[in-house]
């Protein structure tokens, strides 16, 4: 998909992460591995630490967390609301979706159009994109809500060296408005499903339901990892390769469609999958480090759909309420497999803020 949306803008972000912070060393016991050998990993990936949530806890209550934040700080109203949009890979059920369960919670109006989108790194870019394209049909003064929230640490395997320390769980809302005079945001998206086996949970589902068996910890690729068919599958090499060859043509894409260029963005928030892979990209793009903060994955671990708010209020919350604007990039690719950017202005937002929740 490649278009443009005509005078919208987000009017506030904010982040929700879990209160328990966990030490990579404090991991190191888990894999099957020496300590020293796990180590230099972490020198190599700059792990630090990440947030995950309790045992308890499912996807919607880190999003209600957020929006009884945004309610009770008068952000929004829940009359305002016409559209709610929820990217989400891990739900709390089949049924019914993560968006009627907020709605519920928050008794809202029963005109607002609820979707789930089935996403994982892409939820919070899918969920914009969708909210933006709902907004020319809402009611006159409604507002549409963007929420990307996982729990994705309760499906890697605890013993998967590869993947466990980059599980972090988070939740990213984005109120979109209608804004006359607020300029166009051009957006290209891709998707490549033939390339989707590279990250998936391949138990669970109705192709191969969850049983005694498919929990079951297993050296399955003889690499020293140990995950079930119920935990998350990543091929590094594959996902690093897809990264390396469609984002960098994406992104000039992207630019190209908003008569940009590189130096005209002032900021580049991207998913993030770690430091060392966004090093790589920043690189082949040609764009200095300080433009594309990269130290999500080493305080909170990566957090799927809900990283590129993530980012944004972590680094820039006192500049996104600040009047001046920003000229932004957002990116997000992986799960499905899919890519997609979109450039827009970010400033004087109501709201811009990180929240720690016990969840």
């Amino acid at each position: 998909m490649r278009t443009v949306f005509h005078d919208k803008r987000i009017t506030g972000l904010l982040s929700v992460l879990p209160a328990a912070s966990v030490a990579f060393e404090d991991e190191v016991g888990n894999y099957s591995f020496p300590p020293k050998q796990t180590l230099r990993l972490q020198k190599v990936m700059d792990f630090k630490r990440h947030s995950i949530v309790k045992e308890t806890t499912a996807a919607s209550d880190l999003a209600a967390a957020g929006l009884d934040r945004i309610f009770e700080a008068g952000w929004l109203r829940r009359e305002e609301i016409g559209a709610l949009v929820v990217g989400c890979s891990y739900p709390d059920h089949f049924i019914p979706p993560v968006s009627s369960i907020l709605h519920g919670k928050f008794a809202l109006p029963e005109s607002v159009f609820c979707v789930d989108i089935s996403q994982g790194c892409g939820g919070f870019l899918m969920a914009l994109a969708e909210s933006l394209l709902l907004l020319d049909h809402l009611e006159e003064g409604k507002k549409a809500v963007a929420i990307a929230t996982d729990v994705l640490s309760r499906r890697v395997s605890k013993r998967d060296r590869n993947s466990y320390p980059l599980a972090g769980d988070a939740a990213g809302i984005a109120v979109v408005e209608n804004r006359p005079g607020a300029g166009d945001i051009p957006a290209v998206i891709y998707n490549n499903g033939g390339l989707g086996q590279a990250l998936t949970i391949p138990a669970g589902g109705s192709r191969m339901p969850g049983t005694p068996e498919t929990a079951k910890l297993e050296d399955q690729d003889g690499d020293g990892n140990f995950r079930a068919l119920d935990n998350l599958t990543m091929q590094g090499a594959d996902v690093f390769n897809f990264m390396q060859t469609k984002v960098p043509p994406l992104i000039e894409e992207t630019l190209a469609h908003a008569g940009l260029a590189k130096d005209d963005i002032d900021w580049y928030l991207f998913h993030q999958p770690n430091r060392f892979m966004l090093r790589k990209l920043a690189e082949k793009l040609n764009i200095p480090y300080e433009k594309m903060p990269m130290n999500v994955v080493e305080e909170f671990g990566n957090s799927s759909g809900a990283c590129i708010p993530v980012c944004a209020t972590y680094n820039l919350a006192e500049e996104l309420r600040a009047p001046e604007e920003k000229t932004c990039c957002l990116s997000a690719f992986g799960s499905g497999l899919m890519w997609g950017a979109m450039v827009m202005k970010l400033g004087g937002l109501d709201f811009c803020e990180m929240l720690v929740s016990d969840c």
